[in-house]
């Protein structure tokens, strides 16, 4: 399909079948060029074949710069402009929501979608980010990369769970078609992700993700590398663990407490045998992956009486380290109680080493009960 937009220039706009089979139902992937030059991908069980509304021509970031932090070793991002992003609008301005005849022209220029993948307007990584100032004394790069928005579905309001089990499905197939996407292009290290609530500082509201495609591996990521190349043995160690650890499991998959987690009530979703991404899951895994983000959602809300502050985010192995590397997804809520944020002050900032005021096994067999 090839459609052009009634714009002052052409855009590409073309549909793809994707590999990806959910219970027999082929996903269909869209890929749209705005008007600003930014990709938009839609995904669905359905071709998606609606006519494109009036764009916006708003100015688009091209990334930051790297920054090399001496005493940490560690890489950083400076990205100013993303102080002037969008911060908690109204349901009426809300720019992840599909856009209306006559109506707010948002991100997504369509009047409804199934899920949506679209490049972040304030992004921290571009393909054509500038060069870098260079202040003495400090060693810089080019922050190439890319940050995209990944968007549940057209409704204002709605978390893993109560999207449901095809919707996730959905997901992780759109997951894993970017995951290859991504680092086919040669980025080093492809991270998707969600914050959740205020408490994690969300500036919009609406159901929604991130993927960030970095120029280098993380040293969270580096030192995963390295312990699994050393050994580390993580389906041993779920094996061993699994009665004392255990929150819920489907045949293939298990979400569980660490039982050297870092945040109270941390969780991880694993398959039982290793995998180094979503993109190695067989059908069952993948049901069990999915089945396993929403419940674990669940809980966490079910525990606290509230829509549970969090950060999710998916460790698949960086570009060339799949060998060893064993895929976790990983949940740290942002509560130790219903009405207690859990702060990372001064030790856990300063230092590095988290102060944990619930024991692993007492979190797993609170969340479990659930």
């Amino acid at each position: 399909m090839t459609i052009i937009a009634s714009e002052p220039r052409a855009v590409t706009d073309t549909s793809t079948k994707l590999a990806s089979l959910v219970n027999g139902r082929t996903v269909h992937r869209r890929q749209f060029s705005k008007r600003d030059g930014r990709d938009l991908l839609l995904y669905g069980y359905e071709p998606h074949l609606l006519l494109p509304l009036t764009q916006d021509d708003g100015d688009v970031a091209k990334g930051g710069e790297l920054r090399f932090h001496p005493l940490r070793g560690e890489w950083n991002v400076y990205a100013p402009h993303r102080q002037n992003r969008t911060f908690k609008p109204s349901k009426a301005d809300d720019p992840l929501a599909p856009s209306q005849p006559g109506g707010f022209a948002t991100e997504i220029p369509f009047s409804d979608f199934e899920l949506a993948i679209f490049e972040n307007k304030f992004t921290s990584l571009h393909a054509e980010a500038p060069s870098p100032r260079k202040p003495k004394g400090v060693q810089t790069g080019r922050a190439v990369g890319r940050c995209d928005v990944v968007v549940y579905g057209p409704e204002a309001t709605g978390n893993l769970h109560s999207i449901g089990q095809e919707k996730r499905r959905l997901l992780i197939a759109a997951w894993n078609d970017r995951y290859e996407t991504l680092l086919d292009a040669g980025h080093e290290f492809v991270i998707p992700f969600e914050n959740r609530g205020d408490e994690v500082g969300v500036t919009l509201h609406h159901p929604h993700g991130q993927i960030y495609a970095f120029p280098f591996i993380p040293n969270v990521q580096k030192a995963a590398v390295n312990a699994f190349n050393d050994g580390y043995d993580l389906a041993s160690d779920i094996k061993t663990s699994r009665d004392d650890y255990r929150v819920a499991e489907t045949d293939d998959m298990i979400a569980f407490c660490p039982a050297y987690a870092r945040f109270p009530y941390e969780v991880w979703v694993a398959p039982k045998v290793r995998r180094a991404g979503p993109w190695e899951f067989n059908n069952s895994e993948l049901d069990g992956f999915a089945e396993l983000l929403g419940d674990v959602t669940r809980r966490y809300d079910e525990l606290f009486q509230r829509p549970t502050p969090y950060m999710m985010s998916l460790h698949a192995a960086p570009k060339g380290h799949e060998k060893n590397f064993h895929f976790t997804a990983q949940f740290y809520p942002l509560l130790r109680a219903a009405d207690r944020v859990k702060y990372l002050a001064s030790i856990e900032q300063s230092t590095g080493v988290f102060t944990v005021d619930v024991m692993p096994g007492l979190a797993a067999k609170t969340l479990r009960s659930l």
